[in-house]
């Protein structure tokens, strides 16, 4: 690329530099404060920090049993001679629509909504979703917050069973042992609600 009207590096051009140099610090300090509640001093004397156990992982790759999960991550494979024998998990980043060993953590927000064998060890799968109104979840998935289960059905997900996972809101029929949501209160029993497992109304608190 040429540079047209270049001129001498004198005092105005060092002066420039630098400026734009501290300016950058600036802008680390500002980083590094705001990431970690604390204030830093000069990026060059700052000390390099061992990085937790649970964060070491920034990418996706193979752990050994025993080490965290770093959160929003979850277990997709297992290599069984991984770890001199000890079996090897392999790790990534959740999205929306993944099969996912039994083993791994489910993270906020999302739900299970079908089940399979598989994990390169014939050990179960499940299939995570972001959690949405009207939606079908396996049996024993984790219910997220500000939902409640209003519907059963004995087949799906493997033979699991299958519940009817909605956002909670006033005039639902929740079933039973199901949690109350934070904002509601529960009010009259309706033997026939919930597939016929019975449900209870739920109106704001």
């Amino acid at each position: 690329m040429k540079i047209k009207g270049r001129q001498p590096r004198g005092r105005s051009w060092t002066s420039a530099v630098g400026n734009r140099l501290a300016g950058a610090v600036g802008v680390v300090v500002l980083l590094v404060t705001a990431l970690t509640g604390t204030a830093a001093g000069p990026v060059a004397a700052a000390p390099r920090a061992a990085p937790a156990a649970a964060d070491a992982q920034a990418a996706p790759g193979w752990i050994c049993p025993g080490t965290p999960v770093p959160d929003g991550y979850v277990i997709t494979l297992r290599e069984a001679n991984g770890c001199n024998g000890a079996g090897s998990w392999f790790i990534q980043p959740v999205a929306n629509g993944i099969w996912v060993c039994a083993t791994s953590p489910i993270p906020p927000g999302y739900s299970v909504t079908m089940h399979g064998i598989g994990c390169n060890s014939s050990i179960d799968t499940w299939f995570l979703e972001l959690a949405r109104d009207f939606q079908y979840v396996c049996a024993g998935s984790p219910i997220p917050a500000g939902y409640v289960l209003t519907g059963h059905q004995s087949g799906g997900c493997g033979g699991l069973g299958l519940w009817l996972q909605q956002v909670a809101r006033a005039g639902l029929y929740i079933c039973p042992g199901v949690p109350v949501p934070a904002g509601f209160r529960t009010a009259g029993y309706n033997a026939s609600m919930c597939s016929g497992l019975g449900g209870w109304y739920l109106l704001n608190a």
